[in-house]
């Protein structure tokens, strides 16, 4: 097992990583009866590409003698409806200082290595996906 998930009632729920014992609680968002207080399923489907997306580059980054420290990535999710769903998932990297120099060889290998990681393979290919390299692209 990876998870537990339990329902706490008045749409919530906890999350708890069964190996670390880490845990995190996730709330309907206000669109859908919740308070929005909290991460929503829909919401953690789009920053688990992220997350994916920059560990997958961070491995590779490693491999290749530097690190990706300070990339931040601001995810924006898509909703669509009949029937609801996710819909897009817009992803826009900002890249700090030290990064912004990097050879255009390593760009490309960072950008393909995040384009092909496990989550992305994992999308449905009906929800459009777009990622803004900020100052690599």
């Amino acid at each position: 097992m990876t998870s537990t998930v339990v329902y706490d009632g008045d749409l919530r729920t906890t999350c708890t990583h069964l190996r670390s014992g880490n845990a995190f609680e996730t709330d309907a968002p206000i669109d859908n009866n919740g308070k929005g207080e909290r991460f929503s399923p829909t919401d953690l489907m789009a920053t688990s590409l992220a997350t994916c997306m920059i560990t997958v580059m961070g491995i590779k980054a490693r491999t290749m003698g530097f690190d990706l420290n300070g990339v931040k990535i601001e995810v924006e999710k898509i909703m669509k409806a009949d029937p609801r769903r996710v819909g897009g998932i817009n992803l826009f990297f900002h890249i700090p200082d030290n990064l912004k120099d990097l050879d255009d060889k390593s760009k490309q290998i960072l950008k393909h290595t995040g384009n092909t990681c496990p989550v992305q393979q994992s999308i449905h290919p009906d929800i459009d996906v777009k990622v803004d390299w900020g100052e690599w692209s």
